[in-house]
């Protein structure tokens, strides 16, 4: 079949300059000697470097144009091209249970949900790497006290080392996408327990940050109420934006505590 026709619904934006591509690619080379899965390959421009790798590369794609593209332009990939939609596939026995690389040319309109699929399954995925939105890729880099610095940054940054590889121009797309692109790479980190309880993590980086102007001491009341003791404690002066993930995870245990002398005391 001929050229696909990019989808504007499914955030599809063709890379077409080989040579970013290629460079895409090799951001893999860090973690060496296990299997790739590329999530939209498109018409392969990022697909035809991965194979090259000497190593076992499997593809994702949802359209069906693509699909049958990939099919006919990377015969040798037949039985490694997957049609499916990316979030609703378990990724335990993907490759029998081996931890693989994630890498692809995300879609902008996705991409948030991938990356939190992969701290779901960040046990199989000790490399990330890969294309997105420029304000994405900056908002998963930001430290504390950054404008951009969020929910993405915090819960990604717990358990991965985020680098901000380089910024990609619009006009080597297609079609040229409103705003510009930028190429990362996360790789896990020594962080095997966060020291808290995961879920109340989660929960305060959420509550914190859906209000990110007020102190804690107002965005935390969805958990602790109007009227916690813990209100006295200093900390709570500061906003979420300026807290680092080791502070988010003492917080968390602040409030778990705090919720379970509450929960003593109602008995």
């Amino acid at each position: 079949m001929g050229v696909v026709r990019p989808k504007k619904f499914l955030g599809q934006h063709f890379l077409k300059d080989i040579k970013i591509a290629e460079a895409i690619a090799d951001t893999v080379d860090k973690c060496p000697d296990i299997p790739i899965l590329e999530v939209g390959p498109g018409m392969g421009v990022l697909t035809q470097f991965l194979v090259q790798k000497r190593r076992t590369v499997k593809v994702v794609e949802v359209d069906f144009e693509s699909v049958a593209y990939l099919r006919e332009h990377y015969p040798s990939l037949e039985e490694h091209i997957i049609e499916d939609d990316f979030l609703k596939m378990r990724l335990e026995h993907l490759f029998g249970g081996q931890p693989f690389v994630l890498t692809g040319n995300y879609p902008y309109n996705i991409s948030s949900q991938i990356f939190f699929k992969m701290l779901e399954y960040r046990e199989l995925i000790p490399c990330c790497t890969g294309m997105i939105q420029k304000e994405v890729a900056e908002r998963i880099a930001a430290g504390p006290g950054n404008k951009t610095y969020g929910i993405l940054s915090v819960s990604i940054q717990a358990w991965y080392k985020v680098e901000y590889l380089f910024t990609v121009h619009e006009n080597v797309f297609n079609p040229p996408p409103k705003v510009k692109s930028a190429v990362i790479r996360m790789t896990r980190n020594e962080t095997t327990d966060l020291g808290c309880n995961e879920k109340l993590f989660k929960q305060v980086v959420r509550t914190t940050f859906n209000q990110r102007r007020k102190t804690l001491r107002n965005s935390i009341k969805p958990i602790l109420g109007k009227d916690s003791p813990l209100y006295t404690d200093s900390f709570f002066n500061k906003r979420p934006e300026q807290l680092s993930v080791g502070e988010f995870i003492a917080l968390t245990n602040k409030v778990e505590h705090a919720l379970g002398s509450t929960s003593v005391k109602a008995n």
